[in-house]
């Protein structure tokens, strides 16, 4: 399939820069995929859509300050933007997008007040090997000069209540790793969590950091011809307890947001059961994809031409996602990160 067919025009305009002013008064689209006709309401009345037994998988992990921002001995102002760690043992060592890559050089020390980090090894795609002295200074770095790692569509510095709202009520601090949020959780607060738990319905927390790679541009023609970056993910043998036996009971499992969806269908399936994980997946779904655990889909509404908006059209139909989208933009929906949410049933 060309990359042309998953492409739309979005007025500039509906690219949110700020999130709304409380995260359940998001606007809510449900789109039904088999008829494709659509609803619109407020995100806090999804808790009418998820049933006594159903299951809510969300992604717990925590986005950390990966943007640091340093100079060259001359000078010159340089990006670091923390990817993940690459060693397992207790050495400091990341990969990093460091920008401007291409004047950069092996074993260069990139410094902060008080710091500095040393470059040891250039990599493939603008990334390098990135040496910290020790966890407690990488620490320091990030906490004193750190910043919200915030997507290139919002046009604006981060500010203190990104460090709040650029998270989702999910986060974990043991689950920190994520470079990019699972923005799909922006909506949900503790009056909407305890309005489904009221109803009997299950909350299951899942990990999976969020690399810079869930903002590629597929840049290929054929969208087979695409990959995603690698990213860390976990399912414990719990949450797959209770997911097997909400299959078992013939309720319905919700996943919220792709980075959810990515976890449970890239686990190992088998004799009709999810089995625990922990490692690294780069599952790209894409249309002809077979889903074999998600039934419903709470997600953002997503570039143009990105593997997200093609995972969404795998799960519903291109045609039925590009013209619930269409109908989005002619309502005025906000888009991207901080925008509004879709419910696919």
């Amino acid at each position: 399939m060309n990359i042309n067919l998953f492409d739309y025009k979005l007025p500039e305009r509906l690219i949110a820069q700020f999130p709304s002013r409380k995260r359940d008064q998001s606007r809510l689209m449900i789109l039904d995929r088999k008829s494709g006709e659509v609803e619109i309401h407020p995100f806090k009345h999804i808790v009418n859509y998820i049933n006594n037994g159903d299951v809510l998988v969300v992604n717990n992990t925590k986005v950390f300050k990966a943007r640091l921002l340093g100079n060259r001995s001359t000078g010159a102002e340089v990006e670091i933007f923390l990817v993940r760690k690459i060693t397992n043992d207790s050495s400091e060592i990341w990969e990093a997008l460091a920008r401007p890559s291409r004047r950069l050089k092996t074993d260069e020390e990139i410094l902060f007040p008080k710091y500095s980090v040393k470059l040891t090894e250039q990599l493939r795609d603008g990334r390098w090997r990135v040496e910290f002295k020790s966890k407690f200074q990488r620490e320091k770095i990030i906490s004193m000069f750190g910043h919200v790692p915030l997507p290139q569509y919002i046009k604006r510095d981060d500010i203190s209540s990104d460090i709040r709202r650029y998270q989702t009520v999910f986060a974990d601090s043991s689950k920190t790793g994520a470079v990019a949020a699972p923005t799909a959780g922006f909506h949900f607060t503790k009056a909407v969590i305890d309005g489904l738990k009221n109803k009997g319905v299950k909350i299951v927390e899942t990990t999976l950091h969020v690399g810079p790679g869930t903002f590629k541009p597929v840049q290929v023609d054929n969208i087979h011809n695409h990959y995603v970056d690698p990213e860390m993910a976990e399912l414990s043998g719990e949450a797959c307890k209770i997911l097997n036996q909400t299959r078992k009971s013939n309720k319905k499992i919700f996943a919220v947001g792709t980075t959810s969806v990515r976890n449970l269908e890239s686990a190992v399936f088998t004799d009709n059961k999810i089995k625990p994980q922990c490692g690294l997946v780069d599952l790209y779904i894409k249309p002809g994809y077979k889903f074999k655990i998600v039934d419903h889909l709470i997600t953002n509404f997503h570039l143009p031409k990105s593997s997200l908006l093609i995972l969404v059209s795998a799960f519903a139909g291109r045609e039925k996602i590009l013209d619930a989208y269409q109908k989005a933009i002619e309502a005025e929906f906000r888009f991207y990160s901080y925008g509004d949410a879709m419910l696919i049933v």
